[in-house]
């Protein structure tokens, strides 16, 4: 099945969902033009779009799909969406249906997606994060935190793993936790190393598929980094340069 060539001219910029036939469950949003639904439920690779594991996970929902005998479904969810808008929605639907494939947010979705109203109170009236921070710092977008106050499962949220420079991620002082645009934690990092079952034998779900990305091991920032970059609740972002858009890594002076 295709588009006509009249068709996707009237369809112009729209929004896309992808969905498991065994049970009815959405596992990939993404936006398009012309034929990009049918390729991608097909499983054609998109590497300009799609970071390596973002692309893995989806062909390998689809293959199990077809495995199985099945078609993926698909479903056009919003068509002839304005070129300044389609980022928009697309980031609406993916915070819309969480578990997705999507290693990313949507656009903004870390600055602008869903929140309580605590988090809302939290994110325009905590304290704000230095402007011109003094230390050399590597800033990590967490997601999915039920505690902030909980300092162990924010350093096992930001500690593994992620596609970042070794390099730079080894030349940082100190490395802090993002959740909705808030700092929420300080670390320093003693060792940074390849996500493997050997080098993390006390994360369950290392096992090794994701050997390209990195984690480290290490301890709470000094108290008085802590209140700097943290404080008792939290810290919001409000410098350009240093928010998160898509990339959950940030870098400062490293």
């Amino acid at each position: 099945m295709r588009f006509s060539e009249e068709v996707c001219e009237r369809l112009g910029n729209y929004v896309y969902r992808l969905i498991d036939p065994r049970n009815g469950e959405t596992f990939y949003v993404g936006k398009g033009r012309n034929n990009r639904v049918f390729d991608h439920a097909a499983g054609v690779a998109d590497l300009t779009d799609d970071d390596s594991q973002t692309l893995g996970s989806k062909l390998d929902r689809i293959r199990a799909i077809k495995n199985a005998g099945l078609e993926v479904l698909h479903v056009i969810h919003r068509h002839e969406i304005p070129e300044a808008a389609i980022f928009e929605v697309e980031a609406a639907l993916i915070d819309a249906y969480p578990g997705l494939t999507n290693i990313q947010g949507g656009h903004a979705s870390s600055d602008r997606g869903p929140m309580n109203h605590v988090e809302l109170l939290d994110k325009y009236s905590l304290p704000t994060f230095p402007q011109n921070p003094e230390h050399k710092l590597v800033l990590i977008n967490i997601n999915k935190l039920d505690n902030r106050f909980d300092r162990r499962a924010i350093y096992n949220l930001v500690r593994y793993c992620w596609r970042i420079s070794r390099s730079r991620a080894e030349n940082a002082q100190y490395v802090l936790a993002v959740i909705r645009g808030v700092v929420v934690g300080a670390f320093e990092a003693e060792r940074w190393m390849a996500a493997t079952a050997d080098n993390f034998p006390d994360i369950p779900y290392a096992d090794g598929s994701e050997a390209h990305r990195f984690g480290f091991v290490g301890r709470d920032a000094p108290q008085k980094i802590w209140d700097l970059y943290v404080g008792a609740r939290g810290k919001r972002i409000t410098a350009g340069e240093l928010k998160h858009v898509q990339n959950p890594v940030r870098f400062w002076s490293c």
